[in-house]
């Protein structure tokens, strides 16, 4: 293997990494809020995708304008997802909040399949991103390189509002324990919705930079990131910002550096994030920056 083909993919590693980092911290900050996997991220994140489509090719809005309303139309739907398959349930047993999480990401990948067809589309080209760079002999895209430190950006963005914001301090509070922030005059409503905000934010910008590298748009896109994303979090310890951004990384340099080393488990790719998930689960179930807590009855 050629140093100029390891950094190629070293790169790309690094770039798909940071894509699962910013889906993992939408996972994981709800989790810390809630104690709640939202099985329909993935699909938010698929939907930001169809909503960059028909911004783009349907209805020719520039890209900057349409990224926009992405990110807005993927809000609304994340904060829709909040306050109709969640809120009711808040006072449920958990167990009924997981069984009708699933069920939200089930109603979404059929609505796209309904409103969409099952026909994958193509994400429009967005030359900003999409426009190759050479570095040597290195080629890569604007998207590949700059995924990594808009990742890096957005977590110290969220760092920021988690830590010296008062919202910031109310989300702390009621991650640490629910009920006492309740009794306290927290407005729950208000910190669990901030929480989909910025969740869903996430997703959207995701969904066009992953657009931008695999330009394939489908109904059930969301569901296999969404699955690496959630492992990516457990992994850096879920409920960890910045573990979650520290497992997306080394997914995704694990699955490239796999298909690059190992070309014959190429087939393979999707299955390392399960190998992971089952020895972090055995070895250190916490993850890698989580904290150990004892769940109440």
């Amino acid at each position: 293997m050629t140093i100029e083909l390891f950094m190629q993919q070293l790169a790309n590693g690094i770039s798909i990494g940071s894509l699962y980092a910013l889906l993992a911290i939408g996972y994981t900050m709800v989790y810390g809020i809630l104690r709640l996997i939202n099985f329909a991220h993935g699909d938010i994140f698929m939907m930001a995708a169809y909503f960059m489509v028909f911004s783009i090719i349907n209805f020719k809005l520039p890209w900057y304008i349409g990224a926009v309303i992405v990110i807005v139309a993927s809000v609304g739907l994340g904060l829709l997802l909040e306050r109709t398959a969640y809120r009711p349930l808040r006072d449920a047993p958990r167990m009924s909040i997981m069984i009708s999480a699933i069920g939200a990401s089930f109603f979404l990948e059929n609505l796209a399949t309904y409103l969409f067809t099952g026909v994958p589309k193509g994400f429009p080209d967005i030359k900003v991103l999409t426009k190759p760079v050479s570095i040597g002999n290195i080629s890569l895209s604007v998207s590949t390189i700059i995924t990594p430190f808009v990742t890096i950006i957005l977590l110290y963005v969220v760092l920021f509002i988690t830590n010296k914001t008062k919202i910031g301090m109310a989300m702390r509070a009621v991650s640490k324990d629910f009920e006492t922030a309740r009794l306290m005059g927290i407005n729950i409503n208000k910190v669990i919705a901030t929480t989909f905000i910025i969740g869903s934010s996430l997703a959207a910008i995701g969904a066009i930079l992953w657009g931008s590298k695999y330009p394939s748009v489908m109904p059930l896109m969301g569901v296999m990131p969404g699955l690496k994303c959630f492992i990516a979090a457990v992994l850096g310890g879920i409920g960890n910002t910045t573990g979650a951004v520290l497992g997306g990384f080394i997914l995704g340099m694990a699955e490239i550096m796999l298909v690059t080393f190992l070309q014959p488990l190429t087939g393979y790719r999707d299955a390392i994030a399960f190998v992971i998930l089952i020895i972090v689960l055995l070895v250190k179930p916490t993850g890698l920056l989580g904290e150990k807590v004892t769940d109440k009855v």
